[in-house]
């Protein structure tokens, strides 16, 4: 007699892994929401929408990348979550959109309750604080193709924003400042080369190396920074006055801005407005990355761009270190002839 269980799948595990996700979950939410955990789809009032006078739906999902596999390798698995919700919800803000609600998907080799409910306690965690309502979610146990400590994260969000105030390249012009706003460390990002350093170099994850206060396998699984709730604020107070964001993720800090900088126009930053992030600095010392790659693999230590009015610059410099958010003016839009893009001139600052 053969049993799913003998197969490597256990539903009763994934029943206790759902009891114990309940109370994460719970503190995930929004007025909007509508029943409860458990059903075959998560409900969300749409009329919500109504306070728009003529709502644009936006939508977004991502993964967390093989930085999974730091967190394998340490045993902490209540930070990743908070990695998803912010690769995710942050690509929505970028055009103004209001993230609404998100759902996830988690794939296992083996069902470990505990282990399960750590992830999503991180991903309920990350939702409560850009104010998105977690509202459904899949846990996938894959044995024979995860190994029984292997697994995966994605996951999407929905988000609205009214068609008169949506952000992008449209509004940016010649002049405008290019506001910086510091990333928490790697987030999700260029893990690949990061675990390619670790192999080739002999790092150790539970070595404290020189000039850091935690591990570094503790460093590495740092949560990417949300940005959210600091994006709408500005929105809010200086709708006119705001172009648009650039959430910094894979491909850097250049090809990320490129993406909202029309043609015409080229972006152009001053490395010497900020130091490169310790940890970056030791991983690129250690393996001699070269600068370019470095730059286009990793966030270089600026995980969100806003590219606003000049004249408002000081004012959202201020509001930002009001909601205990450090910004500053990293560059500036300038006119070129050809297709937008992004540049990096000058040296980093050194401490």
């Amino acid at each position: 007699m053969s049993t799913y269980k003998d197969s490597g799948v256990d539903i009763d595990a994934g029943d206790r892994a759902v009891e114990l996700m309940k109370s994460s979950i719970a503190k995930a939410t929004r007025p909007e929401v509508m029943g409860e955990i458990g059903g075959f789809a998560g409900l969300f009032d749409a009329s919500a929408l109504k306070k728009f006078n003529k709502p644009l739906l936006a939508t977004s999902t991502d993964g967390v990348g093989t930085k999974t596999e730091i967190a394998r390798q340490m045993g902490i698995y209540d930070t990743i979550g908070e990695d998803l919700v912010a690769m995710v919800v942050d690509d929505l803000v970028v055009c103004g959109a209001e993230p609404l609600f998100m759902t996830d998907y988690i794939a296992v080799g083996k069902v470990i309750p505990e282990r399960i409910a750590e992830i999503v306690k991180g991903i309920a965690r990350g939702c409560e604080k850009a104010n998105t309502a977690l509202i459904g979610g899949e846990t996938a146990e894959h044995p024979g193709l995860l190994k029984e400590d292997e697994f995966d994260i994605a996951g999407a969000a929905t988000g609205a924003v009214d068609a008169d105030k949506q952000l992008g390249s449209h509004r940016v012009k010649a002049g405008d400042a290019i506001i910086a706003m510091p990333a928490s460390g790697f987030h999700a990002n260029g893990y690949s080369l990061i675990r390619h350093i670790l192999a080739t170099q002999k790092l150790d994850l539970q070595k404290r190396y020189e000039g850091f206060n935690k591990s570094l396998g503790e460093i590495l699984l740092t949560p990417t920074e949300i940005y959210t709730l600091d994006c709408l604020a500005l929105i809010k107070s200086q709708a006119e006055n705001i172009r648009t964001f650039s959430h910094i993720t894979g491909g850097g800090l250049a090809d990320n801005t490129a993406r909202v900088i029309p043609d015409g126009l080229i972006a152009k930053y001053d490395r010497t407005s900020w130091a490169l992030p310790l940890e970056m600095k030791f991983m690129a010392d250690v393996a001699k990355v070269p600068q370019p790659d470095m730059e286009r693999t990793w966030n270089c230590g600026i995980g969100m761009v806003a590219i606003v009015d000049p004249d408002i610059a000081d004012l959202v410099i201020k509001s930002l270190a009001a909601r205990g958010m450090k910004a500053w003016v990293a560059g500036s839009i300038h006119a070129q002839s050809g297709p937008g893009a992004a540049a990096l001139e000058g040296n980093y600052l050194t401490r």
